[in-house]
This record gives structure tokens, C-alpha cells and sequence, in this order.
């Protein structure tokens, strides 16, 4: 008889030889188990997860393990010390077992020397109690360690890993830090030169340049100082002698392996001034500078962040990077003309010569800023053209009356069923007392309910989309146009900003010539999916994450929607030499 092992350990063993190994104990224990049985051990089929939280189910050896199991198995059994190897979930743990077992694998614990099974009621709420029991120790445990860390970083003493600038020392008590003199020097020049004007990526190239050694990269991360390290140091408060701890977590509260912030009033703060390396003047001429970035970047009326400069660089000057010679396809440039006031010109005729490129027309500067700006007001930002966007996606949402009856009866018939289950749950727990298994599955159908009643609520409001008040829909329209058009007149950088948004792709200059002299025409397309992004309509919430139209794809054009064709815009710029 085939068998296959699976082992594994919560934590990752540091400084422990394989053979000290608590999932090498395991292995040992489940192969001596086997061949106590007269079983045969597939050397292939040993799976082991080390160092991986009993709540992550996508362990790459849990995942194979279970790829094994189709089309058929290659094995007949399983064992491991207990079924919390499988996982330290109530809900996700069974399932797995499940899964196992209806595979044709049976699962035996060395432990207690006995077949985990399903095949009765009872077993199976037997094992959904153990599964519990499993996820609140995982549960205490983590309270446990959290606290540790809490009481060890309030103390004074390292709570986490190694920070660049510091040295780690071991002390009887527990780890403390200290300044580490060479990497002090190279932080309070990263300090200076960034207040001094370089930017991150500027500093990084600087230094790697040098050959100043960087922080020792992650496992897989390439040697070197890059943008990333650098704005993390400079946001870093150690470095001015203040240690914050807590700021993040690791796990959602599904045991996922998904960082988020914490609230505002867990994180730890220690005054430090021993550990301070960067002076407060140092620190304030930086983060003044870092303030400034920030505030370039696109805000609405009602300050939601909307966009950033493009590359993370704020230019002088509107259509630089966005607009584009027809001739040979490079970028347009700013040059002096003559008078010295500010011309766009192809680059590449100015690099690289008439040879190359022929284009050698110049577009005043003001002229064909207003130009764009005015044309992309007329067309892309006019109510109209948007709200007969939205009322072809409005149509393109609203289900038939067979998909609406079909649908409505499901979820009321979904909705009854968990009223029942839930009135019959209620009834075993007042009987039998506040048993943990009932009370998660009673919390368990009224989560459900709530999601279904919830279900329920939207699809009657997405159902009456044909009673919009279209009076109201055209004012939030217009009141978002003029957010956008008051946009375009703030400064070069915001504008910027917005007009990116708006074109997809790039402008096409190109040149032409007439009886009236020589002139651009410049082209482009705009785009609708950031204006009709977020807009609430009356009973329903169009949130058009990726939102295209259809009308306007290659193989519809044709239909001739007049929305549809104003997109495309072309306008005449008459640039004398």
C-alpha cells in the first residue's frame, strides 16, 4: 500500500539544522508510523511546508498535494501528526479533508493512532469542533506573540528585523540597536542631497555610481540602491530619533497574507534621541521638499487623488512627453524661437538633423497650448457627449424581464431557505445550550442572510435604472464638467495631469502647407472611462472600473453613435515662420 506524509510548521526555523527540524520530526515520526503498518512510503509524495501559517491554504505543497489527487491519486494513504496540519481554519480545514477523503485517499494521525473520517453526522461535527478549537489557538497565539512584541518594542528593544543605519547588538535583556557610523554618514547625504534638489532616482544612481554599499536586498531583489529604498528612508522617523511599531499588520483577518495598515492608536511611538541620526533642520528641509511633490499631484475640487505626474516628474511645460511628430513619430520638444519666446519642435529634427527628419516647423508655445486645451473642453468634456455615454451603458445594464423574474425568484428562494436553517439552529442551541459548533454556524447563516438581503436590495434598484431622474443625472454631469474644466486651469503640472488622463495615447502633429502659409493639424483621441468613473446615479452606482464603450470598438465604428464620432477630434493650428 502506497502512502504520502504531510508536514507542516508555523513558523520558520531559523539557526536550527534540518534535522531539528520540527517538520523533519514530523516526516520521521509519520515514515516510522507507515512502517509499522506495512506501508510503503512514495519518497515523491512527502510534502512539506515550512514556516506557513495554518490559515494560508495556498501552500505550494498543500497545492500540490492536491493536484495529485486528479485524475487519480498515486497514493492510498495519508498520514501526519494531526489534522491541524492541514490548516487552523473552521471552515477551510473540513474541506480540504473532504476533498481528500472523496478522492479515494484515506487520512490517518500518528498522533492518535486512528483514520480521520466523515462518514456520519456526528464525525462530521466532531471534526467541525476541532477545526474551531484549532483556529482559536491559532487566534491566541497570535494575540500571544503580538503582545510579546509589543511589551519588547515599549522596552526599548528590537520588535522587528534589521534597519539601515543600525546595528542589531544581542544583550542579556534582548536586542537593542545602535548607530552604525558608516551608514549614518551615507543617510544624512541621502538627507542632503535630496533636500539639495536630486530626486530619488537621481540619488540612487548616484550612489550606486560611487560603489556606496546599499542595504542587503530581499531574497530575490537585485544588489544595488534603487528609487524605492531611498523615499523609504526618507519617510523613516528612527532616523530623527523617534521609533514607531505596529504601523502595519501582516494577515487580514481571514489569516491572508495581506498587508494593511493598523489603526492609528495601536501603533507604538518610543522618544529614542539616542538612536537619532538625521537633525531636525535636516529632517524638515527634506520633508518640506517632499510636501511640495506631493502637492503637484491631481486633486479634485474635493481633494480625492486623481493622478500623478507623469514618470513622477513634474514638467515645465503642458504637451512635452504627449505629443508626437506624424513625420517620424518622435517627441516634440520646447526650443527658444525667435524673440525668445518658447516654440514646440520635433526632437529629433533638432538631435539628429534634417536628414533624419525633415520637420522643421516651429508651434508657438501659447497658441498651441490653448488650442488642445480648447478643443479637448469642446469635445471630450461636453455633458452631452457624456451623457449619452452613459445612457448606452445604462441600457447595456439593465437585465431583460426574464433575466429579472429568473433572478428574483432565486435569490427569495435562496433568502427562505436561510431563514429556515436559521429558525431551526436557533431552536438546537436553545435546546442544547450555546454549543460553539451551532453558534458558528448560526453566525455563519445570518452572515449569509445579510449577504442575500443585501443582493436582493441592489438588483431591485439595478431593475428600476429605467426610472432614472434624468434631470439629476445631467446636473451631477455638468457639475463634474466644470471639476474637470477648472482643472485644465490650474497650474502646468496639474493640467498635465488631467490631459493625460483624458487623451488615450499621444497628439499627432503634422505639418502642412497651403496658400495660407505652413500650419500643424494635430489629432488624438479622448477618452470617457475617467469622467464617467464614480458618477452616482439616482437607485444605482455606475463605478466603471475599466469601463469601454462598445460602440467605439474597431469592429462596431461603423454604427455612427454621434458621441462615438466626436471623440475622435481633429483641429487646424495655423503656425506661421
Amino acid at each position: 500500500m502506497i502512502a504520502a506524509i504531510y508536514a507542516r510548521k508555523s513558523t520558520e526555523q531559523h539557526g536550527v539544522g534540518d534535522d531539528a527540524k520540527s517538520v523533519t520530526r514530523q516526516v520521521e515520526h509519520a515514515r516510522a508510523y507507515a512502517k509499522q503498518k506495512g506501508w510503503a512510503v512514495a519518497d515523491e509524495h512527502v510534502y512539506v511546508d515550512d514556516g506557513i501559517s495554518g490559515a494560508d491554504f495556498e501552500r505550494p505543497e498543500l497545492l500540490r498535494l492536491m493536484n495529485a489527487l486528479r485524475p487519480r491519486p498515486p497514493f492510498v494513504v495519508l498520514i501526519m501528526s494531526e489534522e491541524s496540519r492541514l490548516g487552523r481554519e473552521q471552515i477551510e480545514t473540513p474541506y480540504v479533508l473532504k476533498q481528500i477523503i472523496t478522492a479515494g485517499v484515506r487520512v490517518f494521525s500518528y498522533l492518535e493512532d486512528r483514520e480521520l473520517t466523515l462518514d456520519s453526522p456526528t464525525e462530521k461535527f466532531l471534526l467541525s469542533v476541532t477545526a474551531f478549537a484549532d483556529e482559536m489557538e491559532r487566534e491566541r497565539a497570535r494575540q500571544r506573540t503580538r503582545d510579546a512584541l509589543v511589551r519588547r518594542a515599549r522596552a526599548g528593544y528590537v520588535a522587528g528585523g534589521a534597519v539601515y543605519g543600525y546595528a542589531n547588538v544581542r544583550t542579556p535583556s534582548g536586542v537593542k540597536r545602535e548607530v552604525n557610523d558608516a551608514e549614518a554618514a551615507v543617510l544624512r547625504r541621502i538627507f542632503e542631497m535630496y533636500a539639495g534638489g536630486l530626486g530619488f532616482r537621481g540619488i540612487a544612481h548616484r550612489l550606486n555610481e560611487e560603489g556606496v554599499p546599499a542595504p542587503r536586498p530581499s531574497r530575490c531583489g537585485p544588489k544595488g540602491w534603487s528609487p524605492s529604498a531611498i523615499r523609504e528612508m526618507l519617510y523613516r522617523d528612527l532616523y530623527r530619533g523617534l521609533v514607531v511599531w505596529g504601523k502595519t499588520k501582516k494577515r487580514d483577518r481571514w489569516g491572508r497574507k495581506r498587508r494593511s495598515e493598523r489603526p492609528l492608536d495601536d501603533w507604538v511611538r518610543i522618544e529614542a534621541p539616542e538612536l537619532r541620526i538625521v537633525s531636525d533642520e535636516l529632517w524638515t528641509a527634506a520633508h518640506d521638499r517632499l510636501r511640495g511633490a506631493r502637492e503637484i499631484y491631481l486633486r479634485d475640487t474635493r481633494g480625492k487623488l486623481w493622478g500623478k505626474p507623469v514618470n513622477g516628474v513634474a514638467s515645465k511645460f503642458l504637451l512635452t512627453g504627449m505629443a508626437v511628430c506624424a513625420c517620424c513619430g518622435g517627441a516634440l520638444t520646447v526650443r527658444h524661437g525667435k524673440g525668445r519666446e518658447c516654440v514646440y519642435m520635433c526632437l529629433t529634427h533638432v538631435t539628429r538633423g534634417p536628414r533624419v527628419c525633415g520637420n522643421s516647423l516651429p508651434a508657438p508655445m501659447d497658441v498651441t497650448d490653448r488650442a488642445v486645451l480648447g478643443l479637448l473642453e469642446e469635445t471630450v468634456l461636453r455633458p452631452e457627449v457624456v451623457a449619452a455615454a452613459v445612457e448606452e451603458a445604462l441600457a447595456r445594464l439593465r437585465p431583460s424581464a426574464q433575466q429579472q423574474t429568473a433572478e428574483r425568484e432565486r435569490l427569495t428562494t435562496a433568502l427562505a431557505q436561510i431563514e429556515r436553517e436559521i429558525g431551526n439552529l436557533t431552536q438546537a442551541v436553545a435546546l442544547a445550550g450555546p454549543v460553539s459548533a451551532l453558534l458558528a454556524a448560526l453566525t455563519e447563516r445570518q452572515s449569509r442572510r445579510d449577504h442575500l438581503q443585501h443582493e436582493l436590495i441592489a438588483f431591485d434598484q439595478l431593475a428600476q435604472m429605467g426610472v432614472l431622474d434624468v434631470a439629476c443625472l445631467e446636473l451631477e454631469l455638468r457639475q463634474k464638467m466644470e471639476d474637470w474644466k477648472a482643472l485644465l486651469t490650474k497650474h502646468v503640472q496639474q493640467a498635465r495631469q488631467i490631459l493625460r488622463t483624458l487623451l488615450e495615447g499621444r497628439l499627432r502633429f503634422t505639418p502642412q502647407g497651403d496658400e495660407r502659409g505652413r500650419y500643424y493639424v494635430f489629432e488624438g483621441t479622448g477618452r470617457l472611462e475617467p469622467v464617467l468613473a464614480g458618477l452616482t446615479l439616482p437607485n444605482a452606482v455606475v463605478a466603471p472600473t475599466g469601463f469601454g464603450c462598445q460602440t467605439c470598438s474597431p469592429l462596431s465604428r461603423s454604427k455612427g453613435s454621434q458621441w462615438c464620432r466626436e471623440r475622435d477630434s481633429v483641429a487646424r493650428l495655423v503656425c506661421h515662420l
